[in-house]
């Protein structure tokens, strides 16, 4: 038992797949995922879209395909990406067996949308052949005609129903390299179908509310939704579908992941809503600092306090906390002790330096730690 156990999170336990070289399900890493909006046969805007999501710390990234234009631009895209590519398919199965010629590392497909047995079989050929997982993705809003006729309207049961309908059809041609997906934008609806879906399948769990919305209010209903299901040990990969810029999907991935103590990375930062005593703003501050730091990967901890109410408590639990103080002159404190004032006009200059001075010292650490092993 942990010495904090009301902390512990006991995951659900899944069989591993491989999405290119990434590792998902079993006891790899919770993965982040987002997808691409720019025309898949722009390869220039695609491949710089894709830049600024590997540099938000993404692992996975799907692209949509729906023609013989985005197939084509598919190979190059694949070799620029420092990523494995996800191939969004819908109905016409000869775009699944392009996109796994062109490299792709998985196919998003409905089975049964694909066509005959014959054509579901081609397109498991062409996965087998070419390396490609699959991604089975129900969505709540485009459930088959008769299950919709047999349950009346979207439900648990009809999501998880179809899910199991389509992975049947990927076991008949004896392929298992999948996951699955049964998203909803009703977040109890994807929450209820996930959790059903979790007790009779052992495949990976691709974990999404759709179409959340803008990026507050997605925001809110996919860490309600999504983070219910992590907190309760299910999912294996996330993305959080928002109607902002993919890259800021990524971040507000990995906050609910961080939020939850299940992966971390970047500074994690703990700051107060400000009020009447605060010595600073602190508002401008928290905003201006998480800007300047989003290039930092280390996982560490950063406290923003306004004033020593809370402040010194906060700061004891962080390397690096910020209080506010009389004067323009505001307490630092380097791992929990106090260290040194600073003075408002240098205030946010000299944190980011003790932040990227930190982040350099942990690495440098766990580099030597890494050679010691060896």
């Amino acid at each position: 038992m942990s010495i904090r156990p009301w902390r512990d999170i006991t995951r659900r336990q899944s069989r591993q797949i491989m999405v290119g070289n990434v590792p998902v399900g079993g006891d790899a890493p919770v993965t982040v995922q987002t997808m691409t909006n720019t025309p898949t046969d722009d390869v220039k805007a695609t491949i710089a879209q894709i830049r600024r999501c590997e540099d938000a710390g993404v692992d996975i990234i799907r692209v949509s395909c729906p023609d013989v234009e985005s197939t084509a631009a598919l190979r190059q895209i694949v070799r620029a990406s420092r990523v494995p590519i996800v191939a969004d398919i819908h109905f016409h199965y000869k775009r699944a067996l392009e996109a796994a010629d062109a490299g792709a590392a998985c196919l998003r497909i409905n089975p049964g949308n694909i066509g005959s047995s014959a054509r579901v079989k081609e397109v498991v050929n062409a996965a087998k052949a070419n390396g490609c997982a699959i991604r089975i993705g129900v969505n709540g809003g485009s459930l088959e005609k008769d299950l919709l006729e047999k349950y009346g309207e979207p439900c648990p049961d009809a999501l998880v129903e179809s899910a199991l309908d389509h992975i049947k059809l990927l076991q008949d041609h004896d392929f298992h390299e999948f996951k699955v997906a049964v998203k909803a934008s009703d977040l109890f609806l994807a929450v209820a179908a996930y959790q059903q879906l979790a007790e009779v399948v052992d495949c990976p769990l691709h974990l999404g509310i759709t179409e959340a919305g803008g990026f507050v209010g997605g925001t809110v209903k996919s860490a309600i939704g999504m983070g219910s299901l992590l907190w309760y040990g299910i999912g294996d990969t996330i993305r959080v579908s928002l109607s902002a810029e993919p890259e800021e999907e990524v971040r507000v991935g990995f906050e609910i992941l961080k939020a939850l103590g299940i992966r971390n990375r970047g500074v994690r930062v703990v700051s107060c809503p400000s009020c009447a005593r605060q010595g600073f703003d602190v508002i401008r501050t928290v905003q201006a600092l998480e800007e300047r730091l989003q290039h930092i990967r280390t996982p560490m901890s950063l406290s923003v306090l306004g004033c020593v109410v809370n402040g010194p408590g906060e700061a004891r639990e962080t390397d690096i906390g910020l209080t506010g103080g009389g004067n323009g002159k505001h307490m630092v404190y380097l791992s929990g002790v106090t260290d040194h004032t600073v003075s408002s006009d240098d205030m946010l200059e000299h944190i980011v330096q003790l932040v990227e001075a930190k982040a350099a010292e942990i690495e440098a650490h766990d580099e030597a730690q890494a050679v010691a092993a060896e």
